[in-house]
């Protein structure tokens, strides 16, 4: 099904988003819906690294191919092979890298980094350290490190996010100093000494840390809805992206 009739049969109205703006236009030519894909790609492009490299390639392999893919997706219409599941970019991303890699793996081999195509930057540095991050088992299939790994990417975004509202309000030092008590029930220090840090009482700590878990909430549900097509997909990607990155 063509993501256009896909859209359609939604029967509802689609928020302007990257990726809505991605799925709206026609064949996915248009313009704005170019930049809006690479920009996506461009943003989260550790976890179909993280996936390939867990595959068995070595990092300048996995580069290459992660390269070769946005290539493929930016300069050709992907869109008529590869049909969604609820609409989720995340979903699309998969399914289509695992397309690529069924398909297209053999040639691509050959590739060198950039092609004289429109690609992405791949930094094997930046890749690597995101793989080694909470490094994944044997058990763990690529899909599931490619999970894992595309829920620490979002949280890392809204992380980004909060702290630039903070940076526009002069509150950037106490979102550094608070930042650890936002998604851990078990913070690495007591509020006493982020307290004593800032200046401020325990109580007012207190305060703060429930004012900017609320506000990365908000966040991180901004970011959420970016890669979605419906409002209420987000709750279901937010519960899935907690479940992964679980200890």
């Amino acid at each position: 099904m063509r993501y256009n009739a896909f859209i359609q049969s939604m029967g509802a109205k689609i928020a302007t988003t990257q990726w809505s703006q991605v799925l709206t236009a026609r064949d996915g030519s248009g313009t704005e819906a170019h930049q809006a894909l690479e920009s996506l790609c461009r943003t989260y492009w550790q976890p179909l690294y993280a996936y390939i490299r867990h595959q068995g390639s070595d990092p300048d392999e996995s580069a290459d191919l992660t390269q070769a893919f946005f290539a493929e997706v930016l300069e050709e219409d992907f869109f008529d092979d590869v049909n969604s599941e609820k609409g989720r970019f995340r979903s699309f991303l998969l399914a289509a890298l695992r397309h690529f890699l069924s398909h297209d793996r053999d040639r691509t081999r050959a590739l060198k980094r950039g092609g004289g195509t429109t690609t992405i930057s791949i930094d094997v540095e930046a890749g690597e350290s995101g793989y080694a991050l909470r490094p994944p088992s044997n058990e763990m299939s690529p899909a599931d490190v490619f999970e894992r790994r595309w829920a620490i990417t979002v949280l890392d975004r809204a992380l980004a996010r909060l702290r630039q509202e903070a940076k526009d309000s002069g509150d950037e030092d106490q979102v550094e100093q608070l930042k650890q008590y936002l998604t851990s029930a078990e913070p690495q220090s007591p509020y006493r000494e982020a307290a004593e840090a800032l200046g401020i009482s325990e109580g007012a700590v207190a305060t703060a840390v429930h004012r900017l878990r609320k506000q990365y909430g908000q966040c991180l549900r901004a970011e959420l809805a970016e890669l979605v097509l419906e409002p209420a997909d987000i709750d279901d990607e937010l519960r899935h992206m907690l479940a992964v990155v679980r200890p």
